[in-house]
């Protein structure tokens, strides 16, 4: 297979990964995808160092199966606690996450910023290079999506709980689940800009594959394909949430 045409490779704990396809999609429309999400072990968040690693590992040597040209780590726990030792380890395929993107973004900058995430991503201390930032993990708010509690009184009652008293001018949303609540979040916080990674990573990947004449060369949208480690009604319902379309998944065993 022709390098240009092979796919994107992206992998996640579980299904929130689809809000960065979702990205990707937007900008690189003929591109195929392999998505891979581990549901059987979700979450990672609150798994050790060692096992994250080992998971992403995992997650990585499916996605080579695959033939894909570059790979995207759509989870912010992978991405934090595996990132760099995922790019050492399978250094000949180029490797994306969602964190490094946003702490280039953000380098530098004077203003005040938050990052909402899951323990094992705040506890990485990933994102504390950056200046005047507050870290806070909102462990809820991930169950409370998958529920579909995404909109009415109580997932605003829960945001509130965590960030209603955050004084911060950015916001990051460090766990790919949390753009599906975006406008609860603006809501409390109306002043606050919020950054969603699954965009900055989804230029970046562009701009990589544009430089070095990867993109895929078709005429016609690009084909998708889904594949979780465990599999019911309510995770494809989730899916289709996160992604906005009707989805096949297909079961694998990781």
């Amino acid at each position: 297979m022709d390098q240009k045409n092979k796919p994107i490779g992206v992998f996640d704990s579980g299904l929130g990964g689809l809000t960065v396809v979702k990205e990707i999609i937007k900008l690189l429309p003929f591109e195929n995808i392999v998505y891979l999400g581990d549901t059987a072990r979700v979450p990672y968040g609150t798994r050790s160092n060692e096992i994250i690693k080992k998971f992403s590992e995992e997650n990585v040597n499916f996605l080579l199966e695959k033939k894909v040209k570059c790979i995207v780590i759509a989870c912010h726990t992978s991405s934090a606690v595996a990132g760099n030792y995922l790019k050492k380890k399978f250094s000949k395929i180029p490797i994306f996450n969602v964190v490094t993107p946003v702490l280039e973004s953000l380098c530098g900058s004077k203003k005040k910023i938050g990052v909402i995430g899951t323990r094992a991503t705040v506890n990485s201390g990933v994102y504390s290079k950056l200046n005047k930032v507050t870290e806070i993990p909102c462990p809820l708010f991930v169950p409370f999506i998958e529920e579909g509690e995404i909109k009415g009184m109580l997932i605003k009652s829960l945001v509130t709980k965590y960030i209603g008293k955050l004084k911060v001018e950015i916001l990051v949303l460090g766990c790919t689940h949390y753009p599906i609540i975006k406008d609860v979040i603006k809501n409390v916080l109306p002043n606050t800009e919020l950054i969603n990674p699954g965009i900055i990573v989804a230029a970046m990947l562009k701009n990589y594959l544009v430089k070095n004449n990867l993109t895929n060369n078709q005429k016609r949208g690009g084909k998708r394909n889904f594949y979780v480690t465990d599999l019911n009604k309510r995770f494809v319902k989730v899916a289709e949430m996160f992604l906005g379309q009707k989805l096949e998944i297909k079961c694998v065993r990781n």
